[in-house]
């Protein structure tokens, strides 16, 4: 026989001939009329080639065929019910899956460290996996499935098939080291530009402040570029360096080093943080529970 030519709901026809042996009272628990319910019993009985029920009495009793198709009928229904058709859960507590987030450095800094505390009370067994990824790569690798979640500014992924929600703004300010023998409380933009400053150019990511002072026309001394953000943090406290970042690395620097924070001289741009993903698991149980802890997470924790 063609599985192509299988009704599956005569499956349960069938099964529910067997567990009522009248073709009225099976009827009636699966919502067939009588005439439509001997209509499909004989279609039962032309696609397996055997009676399967035989009036004996007040019953219509199963053929040996029919009680060998019993139970295996009965395990597909069950399947169907059961696997497929019920709505996956997911309980953390019990889940060792591994989720992969992608987020630059100065991400793996901020958002890593209560992420994994937070998974760690609630998801013991779950593991987490950090990536980089350039902007444009960041898509494919969410369409694709290597990662559930972005986490940061990807404006290549503000377009059709993906989602987003914003956590926090993280407007841009001046490092030193704390002992910094020039710079103040304050800076005039004469002083900032006279100062030696490390500038950090992420291969396939654009430093947005880079952009906004290009666009102006504005010239600073370069000293040093470097390729991460949290390489910064061992050059400013041992120069007189002084670097622009956005206010989330800052305070990650001044929470582990001698850093002093100073406001720049210029009205600089806002990055807007959010996280994204990709509809194919907008309604993934396991993703949804991620992202509603990261929101938790980082909305409160910018308030």
């Amino acid at each position: 026989m063609d599985i192509r030519a299988i009704d599956l709901n005569l499956l349960l026809v069938f099964d529910a001939m067997v567990e009522h042996r009248s073709v009225t009272r099976a009827g009636e628990a699966i919502g067939l009329s009588q005439p439509a319910m001997s209509a499909a019993v004989s279609r039962l009985r032309g696609w397996f080639d055997d009676p399967l029920f035989v009036k004996t009495g007040m019953e219509m009793k199963p053929t040996p065929r029919a009680e060998e198709l019993a139970i295996p009928v009965r395990r597909v229904i069950e399947t169907v019910r059961g696997e497929i058709l019920q709505r996956s859960g997911f309980d953390p507590a019990r889940t060792e899956r591994t989720f992969t987030l992608i987020t630059p450095d100065i991400g793996e800094v901020n958002f890593v460290p209560r992420l994994l505390a937070r998974m760690s009370q609630l998801a013991p067994g779950a593991q987490l996996r950090t990536i980089a990824k350039s902007r444009p790569a960041a898509a494919e690798a969410l369409e694709s499935g290597v990662a559930e979640l972005a986490i940061g500014y990807f404006p290549d992924l503000q377009k059709a098939g993906f989602f987003q929600q914003k956590l926090f703004d993280s407007a841009h300010v001046c490092i030193v080291r704390t002992d910094h023998p020039t710079v103040g409380e304050r800076l005039t933009l004469r002083e900032y530009m006279a100062l030696s400053h490390a500038v950090v150019r992420p291969e396939g990511r654009e430093h947005v402040f880079e952009q906004f002072f290009e666009q102006r026309g504005l010239k600073r001394r370069v000293l040093l570029e470097l390729s991460h953000f949290m390489s910064l943090l061992p050059v400013i406290e041992s120069s007189d360096l002084i670097a622009t970042v956005p206010r989330d690395l800052a305070d990650v620097c001044r929470r582990y080093g001698t850093i002093r924070i100073v406001d720049t001289p210029i009205k600089s741009p806002v990055i807007a943080v959010h996280q994204f993903w990709h509809r194919r698991v907008h309604k993934d149980p396991a993703s949804l529970w991620l992202r509603g802890m990261v929101q938790a997470l980082f909305t409160a924790a910018q308030a």
